[in-house]
Parts: C-alpha cells; structure tokens; sequence
C-alpha cells in the first residue's frame, strides 16, 4: 500500500497562477499609490484646494490620511514585490513558520501571505 506523500512546494502551472493574481494586485496597488500621490502634490502645490466650508484642521486631517493611505499602498507594493520573488526562487506559498504549504484559498486572498492560517492565529494569541 503507497503512502501519499505530503505535497512540499506549489508546481509551475500554480505559481503562474499565483503570479496573475500578483500581477494584477501590484497594478491595482500602484494606481493607488500614484492616486494618492496626485491628491497630496494638489494639496501642496495648490493653496486654494481646500474643500470648501472644510476648515484647517479638517484639510489637515484629509491630508494626513492621503499620506497613510499612500504608505499602505507602498507597503503592499513591496510585499507584493517579495512574493514575486518567491515565486521566482520557487519557495512561495511555504509558510515562514511551519515549512507546510499554505492554503491555496489563502493565497488566492492575500498572495503575499507568508503564514498559514494556522500560523497567524498563533502568532495573533501571543
């Protein structure tokens, strides 16, 4: 009777898969960043582009979230790089923690996860 070995890594149909969907997410992400990064240079290079009736503090505020949510999108985009790279190194959809695979229906979600569900719950209850 032949044991099923545990599959170990994700084969080259499934990383290309996997590097669509990256792909994808990486354009996505740097529409966003370069949205965010207009609205900012308006605020900046234009002293009238106050919302009308919003006064400094409220500009203020509406400023400091373009800035995070420009950051946010800066981080992604790097995470997004280094799955790629993973792929590349044909290590990606190994969990960081484990050494197992993670999930498919996990990566499909968020494809630069580097933890199992598994992992990250644990890594959340400490």
């Amino acid at each position: 009777m032949a044991t099923k070995r545990k599959k170990t890594k994700y084969n080259q149909k499934e990383l290309k898969e996997f590097e669509a969907i990256i792909d994808d997410k990486l354009t996505k992400a740097r529409e966003n960043l370069e949205y965010y990064l207009n609205q900012i240079q308006d605020f900046a290079n234009n002293p009238d582009s106050k919302l009308k009736g919003l006064d400094d503090a409220s500009t203020q505020l509406q400023n400091e979230r373009l800035y995070t949510m420009a950051a946010r999108q800066r981080k992604l985009i790097q995470h997004l790089e280094n799955a790629k790279l993973r792929i590349k190194n044909r290590v990606y959809g190994i969990c960081r923690e484990t050494g197992e695979l993670i999930a498919k229906e996990r990566l499909k979600a968020v494809p630069h996860a580097t933890l199992s569900i598994a992992a990250k719950q644990k890594q959340l209850k400490r």
